[in-house]
């Protein structure tokens, strides 16, 4: 019997766009997307932000010094962050699992900002019970680490959590660590996988 659900949060509960990002960011110092697309997601700055190995401070310095001009933080902040929309249908499943009196914990490849971001402009994060986020973990996934977090946080056996991510590589190392998994694809298919464990929402 199932007892905890494990959710990711990009392109799960929330849709987002890394073109976006690059564009905004753009938009603010004068170069093209593909320009920052090379500096900060090409070179790895933005994973190892989502890995917590620099702090936002010692992220805006470097963007500024890649860029070579100075940007408000606050504008960096939010022009790296305002790249999300809510997914709307997955909102009732989750409601309608905690009324039913499951555990949900987040499992979010995520830096500070984003994380942020998307708790002060929805309230979907409120339906979770407990968070495993990479920039806390330091580790994204499918790096183990990431995963040890998560399972620290189901209070209960990893065989009686499902987990549910949209990248086939992360659902796959979730197996790995004796969760069931299975891939997200929209809401419907996550209601059918829950379905087959005897839970209908």
């Amino acid at each position: 019997m199932l007892k905890t659900l494990v959710v990711d949060m990009g392109n799960v509960l929330v849709h987002f766009s890394h073109d976006r990002m690059c564009a905004q960011i753009g938009d603010l110092c004068g170069k093209s997307d593909d320009e920052i697309q090379r500096l900060i997601i090409d070179s790895g700055l933005q994973w190892d932000f989502e890995r917590g190995l620099i702090s936002p401070n010692a992220l805006h310095k470097r963007v500024e010094q890649l860029v070579e001009q100075r940007i408000p933080i606050d504008d960096l902040a939010y022009a790296a962050s305002n790249i999300f929309q809510l997914n709307a249908p997955i909102v009732p499943v989750l409601d309608a699992l905690k009324a039913l009196g499951y555990r949900l914990v987040l499992l979010s490849n995520t830096s500070i900002w984003h994380f942020e971001f998307i708790r002060q402009k929805f309230d979907v994060l409120d339906r979770f019970d407990a968070f495993a986020l990479s920039y806390l973990a330091g580790a994204i996934k499918p790096d183990p680490p990431i995963y040890h977090a998560a399972l620290e946080l189901l209070q209960c056996e990893p065989s009686a959590a499902f987990y549910t991510d949209d990248i086939l590589r992360y659902v796959e190392a979730g197996r790995t660590h004796g969760l069931h998994a299975e891939v997200f694809t929209d809401v419907p298919t996550l209601r059918s996988h829950l379905h087959g464990h005897g839970i209908h929402v």
